[in-house]
């Protein structure tokens, strides 16, 4: 594989999870932040993965209702909370300003306040009432795709609006350098990914309601914040997840 390729994966690997990979690809252009997410759906559906393996070689030793819950742990655990802080800080600022400006100091602030904790605990009790309302047999495919679509979503989010903070930030280099390949090429692996698991019914299904889904908190954000951050693209990848995981049996067997 070569360089060209490896490099934007890896950022996006690096960027996306709590697991180093190489010591070589730190300190990224701009524009390699933006060609990362071409790469997103991928490092989801290698997480995916580990989550579907671990419930696969775990549920005959362990209850259901304790393997769904370590899942949830894992998950977070392999992605360091990244986008259930960001779900948190964008519920304290969407609820607790007045302005633009007050909304966006309130998501910047590292302390969780009683909306994002109640938001938060919420999210977490939804994922685990999804995980445990699919039948056994739609289990690991919707646990593989899972990642990818929450992924995917934030690329999708991230089209065509402007950055929120006028002082500028990281999610900045992102949006302002998203070209429509990258999209594309995201689209394409997560496309694959659910015709494979889900078949082609719910693969169009789940595109729709993902992207509706991204579109609609990008459009709300930008409304109270004049665009989007980092904390609303993990927002984004949050309620995607659960929402694609509430569907998780209708879309299974409509496959």
């Amino acid at each position: 594989m070569s360089t060209g390729i490896v490099r934007p994966f890896v950022i996006a690997w690096q960027f996306l999870t709590a697991v180093p990979l190489s010591r070589n690809h730190h300190n990224p252009a701009p524009f390699e932040l933006a060609a990362s997410m071409a790469w997103y759906p991928v490092v989801g559906l290698l997480l995916g993965g580990v989550l579907a393996l671990t419930a696969w070689l775990l549920s005959v030793v362990i209850a259901r209702v304790a393997l769904d819950a370590l899942l949830i742990v894992l998950l977070v655990t392999l992605t360091r909370g990244l986008h259930q802080d960001g779900l948190a800080d964008t519920l304290d600022g969407w609820a607790g300003g007045r302005t633009p400006a007050e909304r966006l100091a309130i998501m910047r602030d590292g302390r969780i306040g009683a909306i994002g904790a109640t938001g938060l605990i919420l999210a977490l009790g939804l994922r685990y009432a999804g995980l445990a309302a699919l039948p056994e047999a739609d289990r690991l495919p919707v646990l593989l795709c899972m990642p990818a679509v929450g992924r995917w979503a934030m690329v999708v989010g991230a089209v065509a609006v402007p950055y929120a903070r006028t002082e500028g930030g990281l999610a900045e280099s992102f949006l302002q350098n998203l070209k429509t390949h990258h999209v594309l090429l995201a689209t394409v692996w997560l496309a694959a990914a659910l015709v494979f698991a889900v078949g082609v019914v719910s693969a169009v299904v789940s595109l729709s309601v993902t992207a509706l889904v991204a579109r609609a908190v990008s459009a709300h954000s930008r409304r109270l914040c004049g665009g989007v951050t980092g904390d609303t693209l993990g927002a984004t990848n949050e309620v995607a997840e659960v929402v694609f995981l509430l569907l998780g049996p209708l879309l299974v067997r409509a496959g």
